[in-house]
């Protein structure tokens, strides 16, 4: 498997791709001034907002706030990996990634045991059709409402009764029987291997590509567990991968809304029935990873779990695990199934559209936050609404700084009965790092300087020399002097470029604030022709405040006698330019 591409590549790559090309020929663009413009392709508009620059080649929108280079757009677009993005890109372009011995490589090539994964399943195919214990798993599937075609869609299988039929099918080398052991289709134990998949039901996962990276095994007696997977291999991480997404993608073009539900029948029966974008998560609960994925493929997310206590449970943890990741730009919604139902058993009972009426009564998650949260408290005291704030601040720090956290903030301050503002003196936002403000508000010296930079590299030229800034201990001048130094190093690069640069070297905290940063709206207050003078303007006042730091900290030693030849010549230097500057 293909390591980390070389950043030097990836920019060659980037300065070779034109993004007006690229996406023209997705989203159909027309020329507005010096950009080019089109309704967004990443959520509903009637007026055009999404705007791509060929000067910076990049591209954003001022609806939803979606922007990046070439790369994020295909990532965004086509729901591809970052290495599919790149691999389409170098064959449009002509160019040969990096060989193998040019890459850092992750491990072996893991392309044999996908092979093998492959011939597997082909085989449990077979044996669903041929082998004479397998009418047993086909009743059981009839039984469960399945028809052949939706189970020949799904590649399920069964694995026959007994100890080695895989051993004794497939490991006819030792090259082989360590393959089925690293690919978790064989056990060894005490110096002994065998199946770990017998007498079971097959439902084969596949990745976003289609490949088999694992299984899932239904029993059909009473023996424990009811359903094994395959256990953590070089190829399948249960943490990071969805049942039927492959399914699902291939079944429609573009999804619209993606279902969460527990388990592979589910998915199964719901498919059978129309219900053509529904996943599970393998046997774990959702993780980070699964929430990116699942966001980056859909517009909406809908989480479907029984009412219980367990049921609600479940739900709290997967909405734990999405603020961090709740923007607004897509809908998470919270569906809870009557008691004694699943999605098999309801769709089964009441058909296609009325399941899908029950979608739409889903909660969003700003409300199943705040109902779960008011249910803990006694609203109708102002101890009860206290506490209320107390429980609520720390979830909606979680929240990625934007509209949407603004939003909750303001319903919270409804419910306590406070005004906003006095929510926000707490101590959850005392430590909140301070970042670029709203686009209402007038930006600082420091984020002033970054936006002007990252928007238009070019005027990292036009810099004085003097960088005295660079003493001064603010979030937004270490993002400017990593900037410069990219521009130093490249005066060609774009804004494109620099946000895929900053996308794999920035913290979260400075993540956060990038789309404001690159958001044309932000400047556009400010004359082209003045934005130069503007840059120096605040580079000069920066470099005063820094000198002026650096002053003061020298004339609060008890006496000059205590500073050395170089402290007082940068003192008189700094005391001279603080004469100048006042004259």
């Amino acid at each position: 498997m293909a390591g980390r591409i070389p950043p030097e590549f990836i920019d060659a790559l980037l300065a070779r791709t034109d993004i007006v090309h690229l996406i023209n020929s997705r989203v159909p663009l027309r020329k507005a001034g010096k950009e080019y413009q089109a309704c967004c392709p990443f959520h509903d508009e009637k007026t055009p907002s999404f705007t791509v620059s060929p000067e910076k080649q990049f591209y954003h929108c001022f609806g939803c706030g979606a922007h990046g280079s070439a790369i994020g757009f295909l990532m965004e677009y086509e729901r591809q990996e970052f290495h599919e993005a790149v691999e389409e890109l170098a064959q449009q372009a002509g160019m040969e990634i990096p060989a193998a011995g040019e890459m850092v490589r992750a491990g072996p090539d893991p392309r044999p045991l996908y092979d093998l994964l492959d011939q597997a399943a082909r085989l449990y195919r077979c044996q669903l059709r041929r082998h004479p214990a397998a009418p047993r798993a086909v009743d059981y599937l009839k039984g469960r409402g399945l028809t052949g075609e939706i189970a020949a869609a799904f590649g399920l299988g069964f694995a026959p009764p007994g100890w080695d039929f895989l051993l004794g099918t497939l490991g006819d080398s030792t090259q082989v029987r360590e393959r089925l052991l690293q690919g978790g289709l064989v056990i060894e134990q005490d110096g002994k291997r065998y199946d770990r998949f017998r007498d079971r039901i097959m439902f084969p996962i596949r990745d976003r590509r289609g490949r088999v990276i694992g299984f899932g095994g239904r029993v059909l007696g009473d023996e424990k567990p009811k359903y094994l997977n395959s256990p953590e291999t070089p190829v399948f991480h249960k943490g990071r991968e969805l049942y039927g997404l492959y399914e699902a993608q291939q079944a429609n073009r573009r999804l619209e809304r993606l279902l969460v539900v527990e388990g592979y029948l589910d998915v199964i029966a719901l498919a059978q029935f129309g219900i053509t974008y529904a996943v599970a998560t393998l046997g774990t609960a959702t993780s980070a990873e699964h929430l990116q994925l699942l966001l980056r493929a859909a517009p909406e997310l809908v989480f479907c779990f029984d009412g219980d206590r367990a049921g609600r449970a479940a739900a709290w943890k997967a909405l734990e695990t999405a603020l961090p990741l709740a923007t607004g730009r897509q809908q998470i919604g919270f569906l809870f199934l009557p008691e004694g139902d699943d999605p098999d058993t309801l769709i089964r009972r009441q058909g296609r559209a009325e399941f899908e009426q029950h979608l739409g009564t889903a909660l969003p998650l700003s409300d199943f936050l705040f109902d779960r949260l008011t249910d803990q408290v006694d609203m109708s005291s102002l101890d009860g609404r206290a506490r209320l704030a107390t429980l609520a601040k720390p979830l909606l720090d979680k929240v990625p700084a934007g509209v949407f956290r603004d939003m909750l903030g303001t319903r919270l301050a409804e419910l306590v009965g406070v005004a906003r503002n006095r929510l926000d003196t707490g101590a959850g936002a005392g430590r909140r790092r301070a970042g670029p403000p709203e686009l209402h508000r007038r930006l600082s010296r420091e984020w002033l300087a970054v936006a002007l930079v990252l928007q238009h590299p070019r005027l990292a030229a036009r810099l004085p020399e003097p960088d005295d800034w660079k003493t001064l201990d603010k979030p937004g001048l270490r993002l400017l002097s990593r900037l410069l130094e990219r521009i130093a190093a490249d005066p060609e690069i774009t804004t494109g470029q620099l946000v895929h640069y900053l996308d794999d070297s920035l913290d979260e905290d400075d993540r956060r604030y990038l789309n404001r940063l690159t958001d044309p709206a932000l400047l556009a207050g400010i004359p082209e022709d003045g934005r130069e003078a503007d840059l120096l303007g605040a580079v000069a006042a920066l470099n005063a405040e820094a000198r002026d730091a650096e002053s003061e900290r020298l004339c609060r030693r008890t006496s000059l006698s205590d500073l050395d030849d170089e402290e007082k010549q940068r003192l008189r230097e700094y005391l001279s330019a603080a004469r100048r500057d006042g004259a």
